[in-house]
């Protein structure tokens, strides 16, 4: 009985959100009439119970009451619901694109984190929602209105990063202190985030890694056998299509690296595989 109340609950919500108003029904008398009891979509024993059929109704192919399902957990607090509708609205996956449902679905897992009684197999999707949190702040969603927030994302961005140890967190944060939107621009900073992602073979912060010390960008000493060793490493690990730009970056470095730089560089590799395995 309480999940069809916590549900129905949910649905009036769901409604009015979009615009839609529930008023009492009159008769033709003008007395209000009596209102039947709505008939729930389903029923689940609890939020965990109502994120598991919404997983298999996924795997099944029935995405429709996969939603209401996950929707149903996701109104329970189940964290791991929020992550998913966060990431099918995101993506537009089985439900209409709509990147403000799905801010708000992953600012329901930061709002209500609880260090003290975290689940620690959650862990990787709590910071997963913490940068995505992140990157809609600092962007902001035009269409909704939402405007970016800089503070709010360095904020979400630190945290992931300190806490989790989360590698896109980290990466987010060295743009944020090479960028500067709305924070003092830091270079000394924002590269040893980029080294601590670049460890947890983030390509991205590999590659942008490499072309800070290959080139001595943004005041850095200039490292060319060490940075032709990062560019290496991400290039290899990138995709040729979606990661053009760091093919581009290490073709350019190798054309303008001489011998001994490539030399080295080649030791340096060798060694960063060494202390990976």
């Amino acid at each position: 009985m309480y999940e069809r109340v916590v549900f129905a609950a949910f649905v009036s919500l769901s409604l009015t959100g979009i615009g839609l108003s529930v008023s009492p029904a009159r008769a033709l008398d003008g007395t209000q009439a009596p209102v039947p009891a709505p008939l729930p979509l389903q029923s689940f024993q609890n939020p965990q119970a109502a994120f598991r059929a919404g997983i298999e109704g996924l795997r099944s192919g029935d995405v429709k009451s996969s939603v209401e399902a996950l929707k149903y957990a996701a109104a329970g607090g189940q964290p791991l619901a929020q992550w998913k509708l966060g990431k099918m609205y995101a993506a537009g996956d089985g439900v209409q694109h709509d990147d403000a449902k799905a801010y708000e679905y992953f600012s329901q897992i930061v709002d209500n984190y609880d260090e003290d009684a975290a689940n620690r197999r959650e862990a990787s999707v709590v910071a997963n929602a913490f940068v995505a949190v992140g990157v809609y702040a600092l962007k902001g969603i035009p269409a909704a209105a939402i405007a970016p927030d800089p503070a709010r994302a360095l904020e979400v961005f630190q945290f992931a990063a300190i806490n989790f140890g989360d590698a896109d967190a980290q990466y987010n944060l060295a743009r944020m202190y090479l960028d500067g939107p709305g924070i003092p621009k830091d270079p000394g900073r924002a590269t040893r985030w980029l080294s601590l992602a670049a460890e947890k073979n983030h390509v991205s912060a590999q590659a942008l890694l490499g072309f800070l010390i290959f080139s001595g960008q943004n005041g850095m000493p200039r490292q060319r056998a060490r940075g032709l060793m990062w560019l290496t490493m991400a290039n290899e690990g990138a995709d040729a299509v979606k990661d053009r730009w760091i093919g581009d970056l290490y073709k350019d470095a190798m054309a303008s690296a001489s011998d001994n730089d490539r030399q080295a560089a080649t030791v340096y590799l060798a060694e960063q595989n060494r202390k990976k395995n």
